[in-house]
Protein backbone atom coordinates (compact mmCIF):
# COMPACT_ATOMS: atom_id res chain seq x y z
CA UNK A 1 0.00 0.00 0.00
CA UNK A 2 1.23 3.63 -0.29
CA UNK A 3 -0.11 6.36 1.97
CA UNK A 4 0.34 9.90 1.02
CA UNK A 5 1.21 12.50 3.71
CA UNK A 6 0.73 15.86 2.79
CA UNK A 7 1.64 19.05 4.91
CA UNK A 8 0.82 22.43 4.14
CA UNK A 9 4.02 24.90 3.76
CA UNK A 10 3.44 28.55 5.55
CA UNK A 11 0.49 27.58 6.69
CA UNK A 12 0.43 30.14 9.93
CA UNK A 13 1.05 32.93 6.98
CA UNK A 14 -1.32 31.33 4.16
CA UNK A 15 -4.58 30.69 4.23
CA UNK A 16 -5.97 27.21 4.98
CA UNK A 17 -5.81 25.10 1.57
CA UNK A 18 -7.13 21.87 2.92
CA UNK A 19 -10.94 21.92 2.10
CA UNK A 20 -9.57 22.79 -1.99
CA UNK A 21 -6.99 20.10 -1.44
CA UNK A 22 -9.63 17.69 -0.43
CA UNK A 23 -12.37 18.97 -2.90
CA UNK A 24 -9.82 19.18 -5.73
CA UNK A 25 -8.75 14.75 -5.63
CA UNK A 26 -12.04 13.83 -4.12
CA UNK A 27 -12.48 11.37 -7.05
CA UNK A 28 -8.90 10.35 -6.92
CA UNK A 29 -8.53 6.42 -7.14
CA UNK A 30 -7.84 5.61 -3.60
CA UNK A 31 -8.41 3.37 -0.87
CA UNK A 32 -9.29 6.08 1.79
CA UNK A 33 -9.63 9.54 0.63
CA UNK A 34 -7.84 12.33 1.40
CA UNK A 35 -8.90 13.32 5.04
CA UNK A 36 -7.62 16.17 7.32
CA UNK A 37 -5.84 14.66 9.95
CA UNK A 38 -4.65 17.66 12.64
CA UNK A 39 -4.37 20.93 11.64
CA UNK A 40 -2.97 21.71 7.92
CA UNK A 41 -2.15 18.42 7.36
CA UNK A 42 -3.93 15.76 5.16
CA UNK A 43 -3.69 11.53 4.56
CA UNK A 44 -4.80 9.51 1.50
CA UNK A 45 -4.61 5.74 0.87
CA UNK A 46 -3.50 4.06 -2.35
CA UNK A 47 -3.09 0.98 -3.42
CA UNK A 48 -2.00 2.00 -7.19
CA UNK A 49 0.89 3.84 -7.37
CA UNK A 50 0.12 4.97 -10.94
CA UNK A 51 -3.09 6.56 -9.65
CA UNK A 52 -1.13 8.54 -6.59
CA UNK A 53 2.07 9.73 -8.69
CA UNK A 54 0.53 12.31 -10.71
CA UNK A 55 -1.52 13.52 -7.56
CA UNK A 56 1.72 13.63 -5.32
CA UNK A 57 3.88 15.05 -7.95
CA UNK A 58 1.02 18.06 -9.14
CA UNK A 59 0.87 18.60 -5.23
CA UNK A 60 4.54 19.28 -4.66
CA UNK A 61 5.03 20.96 -7.58
CA UNK A 62 1.94 23.95 -6.84
CA UNK A 63 4.50 24.82 -3.94
CA UNK A 64 1.95 25.23 -1.35
CA UNK A 65 2.63 21.60 0.31
CA UNK A 66 5.64 19.01 1.46
CA UNK A 67 4.72 15.60 0.57
CA UNK A 68 5.83 12.75 2.20
CA UNK A 69 4.97 8.92 0.36
CA UNK A 70 5.21 5.86 2.55
CA UNK A 71 5.42 2.47 1.07
CA UNK A 72 4.63 -0.41 3.24
CA UNK A 73 2.05 -2.81 4.82
CA UNK A 74 -0.95 -0.89 6.61
CA UNK A 75 -2.92 -2.80 9.54
CA UNK A 76 -6.28 -4.49 8.10
CA UNK A 77 -8.83 -4.00 8.37
CA UNK A 78 -8.21 -0.44 7.08
CA UNK A 79 -10.72 2.03 9.17
CA UNK A 80 -13.18 4.17 7.53
CA UNK A 81 -11.35 7.29 7.81
CA UNK A 82 -7.71 7.74 6.65
CA UNK A 83 -6.46 9.15 10.05
CA UNK A 84 -7.22 6.21 12.26
CA UNK A 85 -4.98 4.10 9.90
CA UNK A 86 -1.88 2.48 11.13
CA UNK A 87 0.70 0.53 9.75
CA UNK A 88 4.48 0.66 8.69
CA UNK A 89 3.22 2.22 5.18
CA UNK A 90 1.46 5.01 7.70
CA UNK A 91 5.20 5.48 9.95
CA UNK A 92 7.09 5.39 6.43
CA UNK A 93 5.14 8.15 5.08
CA UNK A 94 5.45 10.47 8.44
CA UNK A 95 9.41 10.18 8.11
CA UNK A 96 9.02 10.87 4.48
CA UNK A 97 7.31 14.02 4.74
CA UNK A 98 9.50 15.50 7.44
CA UNK A 99 12.25 14.31 5.57
CA UNK A 100 10.59 16.64 2.66
CA UNK A 101 10.53 19.74 4.58
CA UNK A 102 14.41 19.27 4.27
CA UNK A 103 14.65 18.63 0.40
CA UNK A 104 14.17 21.67 -2.01
CA UNK A 105 11.06 19.86 -3.65
CA UNK A 106 9.22 19.16 -0.86
CA UNK A 107 8.40 15.49 -1.81
CA UNK A 108 10.36 12.21 -0.25
CA UNK A 109 9.80 8.41 -0.86
CA UNK A 110 10.38 6.31 1.91
CA UNK A 111 9.80 2.45 1.91
CA UNK A 112 11.66 -0.87 2.96
CA UNK A 113 13.35 -1.44 -0.09
CA UNK A 114 16.59 0.18 -2.36
CA UNK A 115 13.97 1.18 -4.88
CA UNK A 116 12.41 3.92 -2.65
CA UNK A 117 15.86 5.64 -3.54
CA UNK A 118 15.15 5.20 -6.90
CA UNK A 119 11.89 6.58 -7.10
CA UNK A 120 12.52 9.09 -4.87
CA UNK A 121 15.22 10.35 -7.88
CA UNK A 122 12.77 9.85 -10.67
CA UNK A 123 10.35 12.10 -8.68
CA UNK A 124 12.89 14.73 -8.56
CA UNK A 125 13.82 15.02 -11.66
CA UNK A 126 10.40 15.20 -13.04
CA UNK A 127 9.36 18.09 -10.31
CA UNK A 128 12.57 19.91 -11.73
CA UNK A 129 11.31 19.73 -14.97
CA UNK A 130 7.28 20.64 -14.00
CA UNK A 131 8.71 23.30 -11.19
CA UNK A 132 10.87 24.77 -14.16
CA UNK A 133 7.82 25.38 -16.49
CA UNK A 134 6.83 28.93 -17.67
CA UNK A 135 3.03 29.77 -16.61
CA UNK A 136 1.90 29.07 -20.41
CA UNK A 137 3.92 25.74 -20.34
CA UNK A 138 2.04 24.70 -17.31
CA UNK A 139 -1.12 26.21 -18.94
CA UNK A 140 -0.65 23.70 -22.12
CA UNK A 141 0.21 20.77 -20.07
CA UNK A 142 -2.62 20.85 -17.92
CA UNK A 143 -4.73 20.93 -21.11
CA UNK A 144 -2.50 18.09 -22.83
CA UNK A 145 -3.53 16.19 -19.04
CA UNK A 146 -7.49 16.53 -20.30
CA UNK A 147 -6.91 14.23 -23.20
CA UNK A 148 -6.63 16.95 -25.96
CA UNK A 149 -5.52 16.55 -29.50
CA UNK A 150 -2.74 19.62 -29.48
CA UNK A 151 -4.53 21.04 -31.93
CA UNK A 152 -7.78 20.71 -30.23
CA UNK A 153 -5.72 22.56 -27.06
CA UNK A 154 -4.36 24.99 -29.58
CA UNK A 155 -7.66 26.10 -30.11
CA UNK A 156 -8.66 26.20 -26.51
CA UNK A 157 -5.40 28.61 -25.44
CA UNK A 158 -6.38 30.89 -28.76
CA UNK A 159 -2.90 30.38 -30.11
CA UNK A 160 -1.80 28.51 -33.32
CA UNK A 161 -0.95 24.98 -33.68
CA UNK A 162 2.55 26.14 -33.89
CA UNK A 163 2.44 27.99 -30.32
CA UNK A 164 1.05 25.15 -28.97
CA UNK A 165 3.91 22.68 -30.15
CA UNK A 166 6.29 24.89 -28.75
CA UNK A 167 5.31 25.67 -25.51
CA UNK A 168 4.60 22.07 -25.22
CA UNK A 169 8.12 21.08 -25.84
CA UNK A 170 9.81 24.20 -23.85
CA UNK A 171 7.77 22.51 -20.85
CA UNK A 172 9.17 19.09 -21.74
CA UNK A 173 5.87 17.45 -22.21
CA UNK A 174 7.13 14.36 -23.80
CA UNK A 175 8.60 13.68 -20.86
CA UNK A 176 5.56 13.67 -18.25
CA UNK A 177 3.82 10.58 -18.92
CA UNK A 178 7.31 8.39 -19.26
CA UNK A 179 8.24 10.37 -15.67
CA UNK A 180 5.59 9.10 -14.21
CA UNK A 181 5.19 5.69 -15.05
CA UNK A 182 8.67 5.21 -14.29
CA UNK A 183 8.15 6.81 -10.73
CA UNK A 184 5.20 4.16 -10.37
CA UNK A 185 7.28 1.66 -11.25
CA UNK A 186 9.93 2.02 -9.06
CA UNK A 187 6.92 2.34 -6.35
CA UNK A 188 5.18 -0.66 -7.16
CA UNK A 189 9.00 -2.80 -7.25
CA UNK A 190 9.35 -1.12 -3.65
CA UNK A 191 5.56 -2.33 -2.34
CA UNK A 192 6.76 -5.60 -4.12
CA UNK A 193 9.62 -6.17 -1.71
CA UNK A 194 9.29 -8.06 1.57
Amino acid sequence: MFVMTIDQRSSRTDRDRVPDLIAQYADACTVRPFDRTAGDEVQAVFDDASALVPIALDIAASGHWTVGIGVGLVDQPLPQTTRAGRGPAFEAAREAVEAAKRDRRRLRVVGGSPWSQHAQTAAALLLDTMTSRSEAGREAVALMRTGVTQQQGAAALNISPQAMSSRLQAAAWDTQLPGEALVAAALTAVEGQP
